[in-house]
C-alpha cells in the first residue's frame, strides 16, 4: 500500500528540508500542531521510506572547490569491471546508470584542476570504457535535494 502524504506532511518535510535539526517542538509550533501529532507523522514517513534518515551536510570549508560530471560509455560485458575500478577512485562520489547515449554518470570533486584531470585519465584508462566526456561545474543555480555542491 503507497503512503498517503497529505499538506501538513509537505510544509513539515519542507521545513525539515530548510533544518533536519529543528526539535519536534519547534516544528509543532511552526506546524500549529501538538508534538505527539507531529511526532508520529514523522515516525509514519521514517517507516514509510519517506524521510530515509538525517544527514550533515558538509559546508563549504570541507567541500573540495571543484566538481564535475563525468559521462560514460563502456563495453557491455565489462560493466562490473568498470564500476569495479571507480569505485576505486577517491575522486567518485556518486554513479548512476543512464538511459540513451551514455551508459553512466558519474559524479566526481577535486581540489585542483590536475587532480580532476588525473581522474579524468584515469577513468579514460579502465578497460572497457569506449568513451567518456566531462562536464565541469560551475555554479549551482537550484539545489532543492540539499546535496553538497
Amino acid at each position: 500500500m503507497k503512503l498517503q502524504i497529505d499538506e501538513v506532511d509537505r510544509q513539515m518535510l519542507a521545513l525539515l528540508r530548510e533544518n533536519a535539526r529543528y526539535s519536534v517542538a519547534n516544528l509543532a509550533r511552526r506546524l500549529n500542531l501538538a508534538r505527539t501529532t507531529v511526532q508520529a507523522r514523522m515516525e509514519r514517513l521514517e517507516r514509510g521510506g519517506v524521510i530515509a534518515g538525517y544527514t550533515l551536510k558538509p559546508g563549504a570549508a570541507l567541500r573540495p572547490p571543484l566538481r564535475a560530471t563525468a559521462l560514460l560509455t563502456f563495453e557491455p560485458r565489462n560493466g562490473p569491471q568498470v564500476l569495479d575500478r571507480l569505485r576505486a577512485l577517491s575522486a567518485v562520489e556518486v554513479v548512476h546508470t543512464t538511459s540513451g547515449r551514455f551508459d553512466l554518470l558519474v559524479q566526481l570533486s577535486a581540489k585542483t584542476t590536475e587532480e580532476l584531470d588525473r581522474t579524468l585519465d584515469r577513468i579514460g584508462e579502465i578497460k572497457g570504457v569506449r568513451s567518456s566526456e566531462s562536464l565541469i561545474h560551475l555554479s549551482t543555480k537550484i539545489d532543492r535535494l540539499g546535496q553538497p555542491r
